[in-house]
């Protein structure tokens, strides 16, 4: 292509060729033009096109990975994929809205003249800068909300899944417990044994269905409405749901209600047969009831003939009168449990005794050819019950008092004589039975409320966060001390006693087996009793506290929670009550020592506790108590001390003031402690024992009697060189004291001789008089041997009190002031080396004299004595003695 080329020599020339307008100032022309400002604005306009281009790019990216993104499957997963792209989205926003603000900046800048100048004139290049900025902040626009749209669809898809997820989650948990509770409502099947169990079984299913209430359920199944009615997208699987748990919910109520009414018509049933039975009882307690020597007379058996029979007019009221009617409409709840059978057979028996009680007594009333005398003298005064209960105490005296009367009952037909019934008496006593068993059910399920009341309304409520701030900071965290381990006997009486117990209803003169077999488990309640003074003392300090009385306020009760944190204690204790009831009306019954045995080992029980309680108090030792094995006895004493050096004893210088201590002997060491009372109330008023020594047990001995003082003995240690003597407070608790230190001493000793063997001991037995004589006479009897080391009783059961590891323990002189022995020789360290040896040769006749075996009946004084009182005798060494009899305590 030629293209003409024009040569100019001037600008004016140049003129006539272009037009001025169209020529920039230094040509001659009119239009303005900076070569600089274009060259900026045509840079600006190229990079802000490429900015929109790749934020458009990347949005498109963004759009892609968003839609390609597959939902997750669980709740966790679906919020974190949610929170990722909302991040995303975020930052793409914020690379939009930097675009934009550039592209505004551009533009103003190119608008510039005219902002300056209203009436300047754009040239032609200015006004495609301005288009073509003009056109990209379109395109940024269009480009934002497009992806604006795509993002609130993209978001709303998410939190629909999210949604769903959660929708998901809990159906599974609502399920998983809605099949649990139909599971366990479709196998229930109890009808309780009393109307009270019926009750508390009633008062349980509520509890549970109040606990497993449907609101849940239905709450669950409204949220699915709400989704569905918001057009989400998996309406095809959150209907099916929702109509599923809708009905499982209807399902699973009218189960509840269906086992309330047959609940209901169990009570109904146990309510009809209890009237029955309590008619019957009532009955029988009227027969034992009407006194003997009223019924003498025409008038008292007139009076004694109308009481029966307006009772017998209450009968309609409250017998049963259709056996087969019972079954009829109770068909669906007659289980064995409820005994119709035995109650119909019951008012049978009762009436067949009202129809001979009413045809003697009619006689009696019409016509007395002769006084009519009692078979036995009624007792002035019944033993009262020591069982708590007015109930049972008050009908168990009138049925024993009037069995005499049903036993000595007169029939008068063909003038003879009616023998006593023995099934009187043996009913009488089978109705204070079933009283005493009944009272025992009956505060057992009463205690177990109350136990779960303590430790739902006040234990659960200490974790409860909305009443955190009531808690004042001295309770915070010490559930344990308050309440110690009442969670562990709660379980144990609501999952395993109670239940035992109910098996015995029937059978309440077998119920101590069931104690027997649960003894080591009410055990429990020694550690709960040992925590009671910390808890008292926590209770002291809060008391007062908010917390406490929104508590009670809640519960409704009148008293404060100190008073159900006695319950347990006051538990432990009743049954031994219940059970010397028991035991008083089961003579002669199959189960009559499991209840003794049952009894003792409540009592031994009680007694560890409170052994426990007291063991707990000291203060000042400072080793481990448990490392001294089991307390076997713990007292308050008078005890003076003697003390040996040399040839001379040295006593207390207070001689005639005794110190006054508590001792606890252990299987190991006997402890002296001093008793100091403590000021405060409760608990906190109990004393406390201040350690001030010990002895072990496998270095004591002891002397029975001391001082001719039958509530004195002797424990000694170290050959006598300490002496404590001990005053009991009674002769009797001397002899307990003793006797439990012989077990100890002797049980000592019988380990001791399992360990050695004693060949040598027909050598001893062998010996002539002389030689014995010479023997224990010629410095070889053990040093500080003496009469206190040796058994009180010839048997070998009970011989040696002092220490099988210790034997030496003894004073060198006996109680006559005669020395025994001087020094040791050959043969008293062959018995240091064999100590039970020693004890297989002596034994002490009487208190003071020291024999050896001869033969069988047949002994050899070997130490002097002179008697002390009027009954004892005057031996010497070497006389022969002969054993005519062994008195029950031992003595010969």
């Amino acid at each position: 292509m030629k293209v003409p080329v024009i040569m100019l020599s001037s600008v004016t020339e140049l003129h006539s060729y272009i037009d001025r307008t169209q020529l920039t100032q230094e040509l001659g022309g009119t239009q303005e033009y900076c070569h600089e400002k274009w060259i900026s604005h045509r840079t600006a306009i190229e990079g802000f096109a490429l900015m929109v281009k790749k934020t458009a790019q990347t949005l498109q990216s963004f759009g892609t990975e968003l839609a390609e993104t597959e939902l997750p499957n669980d709740v966790e997963a679906t919020s974190n994929l949610l929170t990722v792209h909302t991040d995303k989205k975020d930052k793409m926003k914020e690379d939009l809205r930097i675009a934009l603000c550039q592209g505004s900046r551009l533009l103003e800048s190119i608008n510039e003249p005219l902002v300056k100048d209203p009436d300047y004139t754009m040239n032609q290049d200015e006004l495609e800068n301005l288009a073509t900025v003009q056109r990209l902040l379109g395109q940024l626009d269009e480009t934002e909300m497009a992806f604006d749209d795509f993002w609130d669809k993209h978001q709303t898809k998410l939190e629909q899944c999210l949604q769903l997820r959660h929708f998901e989650q809990n159906f599974r948990e609502v399920r998983a417990h809605l099949d649990m509770v139909y599971d366990r409502l479709s196998g229930f099947s109890e009808v309780g044994v009393s109307p009270a169990h019926v009750e508390h079984i009633l008062k349980e299913l509520t509890n549970h269905e109040e606990r497993h209430s449907t609101a849940k359920t239905l709450t669950l199944a409204c949220d699915a409405d709400q989704l569905i009615e918001a057009s989400h997208y998996a309406v095809d699987s959150i209907l099916p749901k929702c109509s599923e748990l809708r009905a499982v919910c209807e399902e699973i109520s009218s189960i509840l209600k269906a086992k309330k009414a047959y609940l209901l018509k169990a009570m109904e049933l146990h309510q009809c047969l209890e009237k029955a039975t309590k008619w019957c009882d009532d009955g029988i307690y009227l027969l034992a009831s009407q006194p003997v020597d009223k019924c003498q007379s025409q008038d008292g058996a007139e009076s004694a003939l109308q009481e029966i029979e307006r009772f017998l007019e209450t009968a309609n009221q409250h017998k049963l009168t259709d056996l087969s009617g019972i079954w009829r409409d109770y068909e669906s709840v007659l289980t064995q449990d409820f005994r119709v059978d035995k109650v119909f057979q019951k008012q049978l028996s009762m009436q067949e005794m009202f129809e001979k009680r009413r045809v003697s007594l009619k006689k009696l009333a019409a016509k007395q050819t002769r006084p009519v005398q009692p078979v036995a003298p009624r007792p002035e005064a019944i033993i009262k019950s020591p069982i708590s209960s007015p109930g049972i105490s008050s009908l168990g005296s009138a049925l024993l008092n009037g069995c005499l009367y049903l036993q000595g009952e007169m029939h008068l037909q063909n003038d003879g004589s009616r023998h006593p019934s023995v099934s009187d008496e043996e009913e009488n006593f089978a109705v204070l039975r079933r009283h005493v068993m009944n009272e025992l059910l009956e505060t057992e399920r009463a205690y177990v409320e109350e136990l779960l009341c303590v430790l739902e309304g006040y234990g659960a409520e200490m974790d409860n966060p909305a009443m955190a701030h009531l808690i004042p900071n001295t309770l915070l965290h010490k559930k344990d001390i308050l309440f110690g381990n009442m969670p562990e006997i709660y379980q144990f009486h609501k999952k395993t006693f109670l239940r035992e117990l109910e098996a015995y209803t029937d059978y309440p003169e077998l119920v101590g087996r069931c104690f027997l077999e649960r003894m080591t488990d009410l055990q429990i309640y020694e550690k709960y009793c040992q925590n009671k003074p910390r808890s008292e003392s926590l209770w002291r300090q809060c008391s007062d506290c908010a917390f406490f009385q929104e508590c009670q306020k809640k519960l409704e009760h009148k008293l404060g929670l100190d008073s159900y944190l006695l319950k347990p204690v006051q538990r432990i204790t009743k049954y031994q009550l219940l059970l010397k009831e028991l035991l008083k009306y089961s003579k002669g019954c199959e189960g009559e020592d499991d209840l003794q045995e049952a009894l003792s080992s409540i009592l031994g029980i009680l007694k560890a506790v409170n052994d426990s309680m007291h063991l707990i108090a000291i203060t000042g030792y400072e080793g481990n108590l448990s490392d001294l094995g089991r307390l076997m006895m713990q007292g308050s004493f008078s005890v003076w001390t003697e003390h040996k050096k040399g040839h001379a004893k040295v006593k207390d210088l207070a001689r005639f003031k005794p110190m006054q201590r508590h001792l606890f002997l252990h299987e190991k060491a006997l402890l002296f402690c001093k008793k100091r009372e403590e000021n405060g109330e409760g608990y906190e008023k109990a004393p406390s024992y201040s350690f001030k020594h010990s002895l072990s047990m496998s270095a004591v001995g002891i002397t029975e009697n001391a001082k001719g003082d039958n509530k004195k003995f002797e424990i000694w240690c170290n050959s006598r060189e300490e002496v404590y003597i001990v005053q009991a407070p009674t002769p009797e608790i001397k002899t307990a004291w003793v006797n439990e230190i012989r077990k100890v001493l002797t049980g000592q000793l019988k380990a001791y001789r399992g360990e050695i063997n004693s060949p040598l001991i027909p050598l001893f037995r062998c010996l002539t008089m002389s030689q014995m004589s010479r023997l224990f006479h010629s410095s070889s009897l053990p040093q500080g041997f003496s009469k206190a080391s040796l058994s009180v009783d010839a048997s070998e059961e009970n011989d040696g009190y002092s220490s099988a590891e210790d034997p030496m323990n003894s004073d060198p002189e006996d109680e006559g002031g005669k020395k025994l022995v001087s020094q040791c020789g050959p043969a008293s360290r062959f018995l240091e080396s064999h100590p039970c040896l020693f004890a297989d040769i002596f034994s002490l006749a009487t208190d003071g004299v020291c024999v050896c075996v001869q033969s069988p009946g047949r002994y050899v004084v070997v130490a002097d004595h002179d008697k002390n009182v009027p009954q004892e005798l005057t031996v010497k060494s070497g006389d022969s003695v002969q054993l005519v009899r062994e008195g029950d305590d031992g003595r010969w």
